[in-house]
């Protein structure tokens, strides 16, 4: 029977599934595994991708299912949860289903956002440590990542002391002459601290290092965490690892991790990090948690790894798009599936009666304030000119040949009109659409949604990139713009226009992905533009390159790197119970 989520906390619910989670034994033994393929970790394990992957190579892949989303509000609309809930639902059906998540950051946990664990009755567990660090690989990144820094700046300080080459020699090393102007890497922290932006290092004397400007970013932001999202095994990540640009030189040239020589001492940091976390559903179904890079400036996918392992053993294999289908979907369709090679059979659409509601022009919606009126009420009219945000993101995947389904992610006061509403918008363009409660009745109440992705992925698709690699970097931009996000157009910044045209005439960066950078919450630059706005133009204003992910990022908008902490944080209702150790008020 499902915990009855109205009464319950989603930990509440956790520690009563947890009293029953499989350990890593019962895990090896019920999915077919070696011994020495199961890595444990206290109650958790990890998976080893290298020693599974070449046992299981020649089985068949299982249905390769993605979950996307509709334009969100800022409160989101349950792309985890409905993940959680189809793995659930599948297994109800007597699938053998699994997923791969990506693991949350403690910037937004301790923050507005709370856990990504999904809720309610689609949750993953153990809640506590898959939203407080899981296994290390967050820490493993920000090691690797600073450890970066620590070896450009110490090398900036020695090379100002050792003026004379013949003594610098003398320590082995090289001069570098890095342009402090030009300072690519930042220092990084699992923290919104919008106070760290924007600092100065060095400060004192010539033993205290080099005086220059800095700053921190998110963790999950590194270069580190996009790497690790699309290496194919540990020999990728050591290569990428090696191509990171830190900082300029004084003539303009690159200085890489591999001119410090530091990148085996970060690959050694991150050695374990290709090896998933196996998590699991309050139902006990299989979740991989595995990578978690911002959506905004990289690919927002949990790892090609996880999926790999996930299709080989699982009959369905199930993985989330970070934001919505113009962001996650579009980096997960000519990215991901480009990289891995891998073909998806379906795309879940997840939509909310509230947000098609604030698409159709409802009063804004602010985290942490009371819903109005309009999204507790049933009201068709604001629902029916909220739809073509819908309709745009369902012709957005359809464009790839992936078969489209709408998940109506139900929340309570949800009316049976607004339901039958958005049905008949979705069956108007061809497409399946289930009504889904899984937060309130776990598998039970996704049987639906679980019946039409088995349907769905019986049905052979044309899959097709939106471009080929060969297509120069403002054409790809201008037909994603026009295509995916419904401008008119591009235009470019004279700044931004230059930076493409190097790149679009040096060959080494032919190969290089195209990462849109713009902001989740419109399908334009501007976050205040809902709906489908018409007649407008996405305005480039710059490109930022990653050099070891191979990620060329062309910038819409404004992006902060490092997010604030806002006037009313998760952390302050979360403590721990001194008479067990167990956290509370995570959410």
């Amino acid at each position: 029977m499902p915990y009855d989520a109205s009464k319950m906390q989603d930990w509440e619910i956790a520690e009563a599934a947890e009293a029953n989670l499989p350990t890593p034994d019962q895990w090896r033994e019920r999915l077919g595994l070696e011994k020495d393929e199961v890595i444990p970790y206290g109650r958790l394990c990890k998976l080893d991708f290298m020693k599974i992957i070449e046992r299981l190579k020649a089985r068949p892949d299982g249905k390769y299912v993605e979950i996307t989303a509709i334009t969100p509000t800022p409160l989101g609309e349950g792309k985890s949860t409905t993940s959680l809930g189809l793995i659930e639902g599948l297994g109800k059906r007597g699938k053998n289903a699994g997923g791969c998540l990506r693991q949350p950051s403690g910037g937004p946990t301790m923050n507005i956002k709370g856990t990504a664990a999904g809720g309610g009755n689609a949750l993953l567990i153990p809640m506590t440590e898959f939203s407080m660090g899981l296994t290390g690989d967050i820490n493993d990144i920000t090691n690797a990542h600073n450890l970066a820094m620590v070896a450009l700046t110490a090398r900036m300080q020695h090379e100002r002391n050792y003026d004379d080459e013949q003594l610098l020699a003398r320590t082995g090393m090289r001069r570098l002459d890095v342009d402090p102007t030009r300072v690519e890497m930042s220092w990084v922290m699992d923290f919104c601290a919008q106070s760290l932006r924007n600092i100065v290092v060095g400060l004192g004397g010539r033993l205290d290092g080099y005086t220059m400007q800095s700053r921190f970013n998110i963790a999950v932001g590194s270069e580190l965490m996009a790497i690790l999202s699309i290496a194919t095994d540990l020999a990728d990540l050591r290569e990428r690892i090696g191509h990171i640009t830190v900082a300029y030189d004084r003539k303009g040239n690159p200085v890489t991790t591999s001119d410090l020589e530091v990148a085996g001492a970060m690959t050694a940091w991150m050695r374990n990090t290709i090896n998933p976390t196996l998590c699991s559903t309050v139902e006990y179904q299989p979740c991989m948690v595995h990578a978690g890079p911002f959506a905004n400036i990289a690919v927002g996918q949990s790892s090609i790894i996880g999926d790999r392992i996930g299709l080989k053993l699982f009959d369905y294999h199930v993985t989330e798009s970070g934001f919505a289908a113009d962001i996650g979907f579009e980096k997960f369709w000519n990215v991901k599936c480009r990289y891995s090679g891998l073909k998806p059979h379906v795309s879940v659409l997840t939509a909310s009666v509230r947000a098609l509601k604030m698409h159709g022009g409802g009063p804004t919606v602010v985290p942490g304030r009371p819903l109005p009126d309009e999204y507790r009420k049933e009201n068709l009219g604001l629902l029916e000119r909220g739809l073509p945000n819908l309709i745009h993101h369902l012709h957005t995947i359809k464009l790839s040949g992936i078969r489209p389904v709408v998940c109506i992610n139900c929340f309570a006061t949800d009316t049976d009109e607004e339901i039958k509403l958005i049905r008949r918008a979705a069956e108007a363009v061809g497409v399946r659409c289930a009504a889904a409660t899984h937060w309130a009745n776990g598998g039970e109440g996704a049987l639906e949604l679980a019946d039409a992705v088995i349907e769905a992925a019986e049905e052979e698709t044309p899959f097709g990139f939106l471009y080929m690699m060969d297509m120069k970097l403002r054409d790809r931009v201008e037909r994603i713009a026009r295509t995916v996000y419904g401008a008119t157009g591009a235009t470019w910044t004279p700044e931004a226009e230059a930076k493409a045209k190097a790149f679009e005439a040096d060959p080494k960066y032919d190969d290089y992905a195209t990462m849109m950078v713009k902001t989740h919450l419109s399908l334009t630059h501007d976050p205040t533009l809902k709906g489908v706005p018409k007649g407008w133009v996405l305005p480039i204003k710059d490109v930022l390159v990653y050099s070891g992910a191979k990620f060329l990022c062309p910038v819409a908008g404004t992006i902060s790197l490092m997010p604030g902490t806002s006037s009313n944080p998760a952390f302050r209702r979360i403590d721990v119970d001194t008479a067990t150790g167990k956290v509370r008020g995570l959410f």
